[in-house]
């Protein structure tokens, strides 16, 4: 009886693990998708997607944890960021509040989606945790550009919003997507979550 309790624990956690790290790789890749593609100085990615799916399907704790090991990995160095960037000088980059950002859009989308548990409440979910990756980003990028970073000539706060209307509205569909794919995956994920 014992083994067996043993077994399944150890299973259940070996199986966390996996979505921890299922969701850090969905990063990475979402990271550099289309890396290529910057306007001013936010380059257009996934991230804001799987980080919104993680807290959605994984939940507040283990949401924020896959997004935790994602962005200690690419401050160790390992090139997952956008452009293909990594390293500890990340930490001065205009866009590193976005990195920092995705921690606290996976919480608030996990733990809205807990506390909503219909299609409305997970689309709403992902729509106010994507508003966080925004609100949190872009006064970050603001900082850093005003504080430490060269800013472009001439550049205000309302250019800082302005560059990130670019990707807005895909970020907006895309929340949608999360949120509708989310409430649909998370009866089969919930099977294999503690």
């Amino acid at each position: 009886m014992t083994t067996s309790i043993t077994r399944s624990s150890n299973h259940s956690r070996t199986l966390t693990l996996v979505h921890i790290a299922m969701f850090a790789a969905l990063m990475a890749i979402g990271a550099n998708i289309s890396s290529f593609l910057i306007v001013g100085g936010v380059p257009i990615t996934l991230q804001t997607f799987f980080a919104v799916l993680a807290g959605i399907l994984l939940g507040k704790r283990l949401g924020a944890a896959a997004m935790i090991v994602y962005a200690a990995i690419g401050l160790a160095g390992v090139p997952v960021f956008a452009k293909f960037s990594g390293g500890m000088d990340t930490l001065i980059s205009p866009t590193f509040g976005f990195i920092l950002s995705y921690i606290f859009t996976a919480f608030a989308a996990g733990w809205i989606a807990e506390k909503m548990p219909s299609k409305k409440g997970f689309i709403f979910a992902a729509l106010a945790a994507t508003a966080i990756n925004y609100v949190f980003g872009t006064n970050w990028m603001y900082a850093a550009y005003k504080l430490w970073f060269a800013a472009p000539e001439g550049f205000t706060y309302g250019m800082a919003w302005a560059w990130m209307a670019v990707p807005l509205p895909k970020d907006v569909l895309l929340a949608v997507f999360a949120g509708l794919f989310g409430f649909r995956m998370q009866p089969i994920i919930k099977k294999y979550l503690p």
